[in-house]
């Protein structure tokens, strides 16, 4: 009776665990926002933002919820590690894209590489939440102006571009996309935003086990 019940009691208070990717540029402040949720949700602490270093391969760090467990996967963002990004894209349930809303001159850089995120067909469906970091600089961008400098840069993208009838079609996809974005305000230095964004991955990534298993 006693293995019994103690089955039945790991049954019902079982935690589902869910992977998401935090992925960028280089310098966009992925790990900082990684060790920033760790100290917001576990006993232990992440690391204080003068012991990081820029992250060559990954990062991980998992926190507990209510009925959940969300397992990060922080990945290297310079240009000769942004290839490794496509092995993880099968396995991961979310995926939060990093900016530094600071950084006016590498923008474009990161809406190339977001947009070549955006259109990888191994994570249509998957939530994406585009993040707008370091709120806390006087020289940052706000969410609308992220959100109108991306709409503007895909604009000039596609007035430049001769599409094929295919690339077409995976445009219009990539336009749904664009329209429904959620794009957040956070600055993982102070931990301004960065429950918000959690508490979206956490929302969206049970709403899309609810939608598979319907």
């Amino acid at each position: 009776m006693y293995h019994l019940l103690k089955g039945l009691h790991e049954y019902l208070t079982r935690k589902e665990e869910f992977s998401v990717i935090i992925i960028g540029l280089d310098g966009a402040g992925k790990t900082t926002l990684l060790e920033r949720i760790k100290t917001l949700y576990n006993e232990t602490p992440g690391l204080p933002p003068d012991k990081i270093s820029p992250t060559v391969g990954q990062n991980t760090g998992k926190i507990t919820l209510p009925s959940t467990i969300l397992q990060f996967w922080d990945l290297g963002g310079q240009k000769g590690i942004r290839s490794i990004w496509p092995r993880y894209y099968d396995d991961c349930h979310a995926v939060a894209y990093v900016i530094d809303a600071s950084d006016r001159e590498r923008l474009s850089e990161g809406w190339e590489v977001f947009d070549s995120v955006l259109s990888n067909r191994q994570i249509l469906g998957i939530p994406l939440l585009l993040l707008a970091n370091k709120q806390d600089s006087p020289d940052s961008l706000s969410v609308e102006e992220i959100r109108h400098d991306y709409e503007e840069w895909h604009q000039r993208k596609q007035e430049g571009a001769r599409l094929r009838y295919a690339e077409e079609m995976d445009m219009e996809g990539r336009r749904e996309r664009i329209a429904s974005l959620d794009v957040m305000g956070i600055s993982a230095l102070e931990g301004t935003g960065v429950r918000e964004a959690v508490d979206w991955l956490f929302i969206r990534v049970q709403n899309s086990r609810r939608r598979e298993d319907q």
